[in-house]
């Protein structure tokens, strides 16, 4: 049985794409001494610092920072090996006498970090060719809508171009005969404990602040690092290549949408991604909701949080 002892003590802020998570990060790293760890599943990647929105330099000079471009574009990372990534980091922060704040907007990271990680057994490279070669033939999105019938749950939490994730559900699928969304509900003990707040953010609310960041990210040469990263791995189906607005801006590049057309098809798309993360977090029973204008009180609850947290954990 799991004791107070091994368990170690974390905060997390979680929302939408574009709602203020790193601003209130640092805002909390005035009253805290934090260490912020990323839980975006796009950030991990080291070619797209601006595509998918990771801290500034100059905003990671205000604190620490960890996890975010650490990865080569080709390079496949699941929940479960984040998790450990993130673990190793929470108790290196902690080691510091520091507090490990957990910043993103991936559900599923947080799933697993709070919940512990579903009991998957591996799964067949043959499995996951045999799906690949079927990405090839059909078209992703014939996968998709085959996800959609099969487990609708899992389908509803991710893009459409997805690829990753979407052969993976139809590989777990395959080769154990039960969705990803049964799977995930079975978790194991989790090593960590703290409170998850959530910025709730309407989307009426969100959207100039998503139409004002991408069109803030083409000037600020969005495309450019899209053909560098293209020159380095030219290789669309990679898993780098996966957040928003890099299948837009390789169109662009190509010629086969205008700049005009691939900023409104981003900005669309992110409006999607906005819709999915808000359904999701709405459903977490345990998530503490604040409005953006509740900046003060989050900062407020999360000092509170963590002084009882150290009562628990001196």
């Amino acid at each position: 049985m799991q004791t107070a002892a091994d368990v170690y003590p974390v905060l997390c802020l979680a929302g939408p794409t574009a709602s203020g998570k790193t601003s209130l990060a640092l805002a909390l790293a005035t009253e805290l001494p934090v260490e912020v760890i990323n839980a975006d599943s796009r950030q991990v990647y080291a070619d797209f610092p601006l595509i998918s929105a990771q801290p500034t330099p100059e905003e990671r000079a205000v604190c620490p920072h960890h996890l975010y471009g650490i990865l080569s574009s080709d390079t496949q990372i699941s929940a479960g090996e984040w998790r450990d990534m993130a673990l190793a980091k929470i108790i290196e922060v902690l080691s510091r006498g520091h507090v490990p704040l957990l910043c993103g907007g991936t559900g599923m990271y947080f799933q697993t970090l709070l919940h512990g990680i579903a009991p998957i057994p591996p799964t067949d490279r043959d499995v996951r060719a045999r799906i690949e070669d079927r990405v090839g033939r059909e078209g992703l999105a014939a996968l998709h809508n085959e996800l959609c019938s099969k487990d609708p749950e899992y389908a509803a939490k991710i893009h459409p171009h997805d690829r990753q994730r979407i052969v993976r559900a139809l590989e777990v699928l395959e080769q154990t005969g039960r969705t990803l969304s049964d799977w995930h509900k079975e978790g194991t003990a989790s090593p960590v404990s703290g409170p998850l707040f959530v910025i709730q953010a309407s989307l009426d609310w969100l959207m100039p602040r998503i139409e004002a960041r991408i069109e803030c990210m083409m000037k600020e040469g969005a495309l450019d690092e899209m053909k560098r990263a293209f020159a380095r791995a030219p290789d669309p189906s990679l898993p780098g290549f996966s957040s928003i607005g890099c299948a837009e801006l390789l169109a662009c590049a190509r010629g086969t949408l205008t700049f005009e057309d691939a900023l409104t098809l981003w900005i669309k798309n992110t409006r999607a991604y906005a819709k999915r993360q808000n359904t999701w977090f709405r459903g977490r029973k345990e998530a503490r909701f604040f409005s953006p204008s509740e900046g003060k009180r989050f900062i407020s609850e999360a000092c509170s949080a963590w002084e009882n947290i150290h009562s628990f954990n001196p």
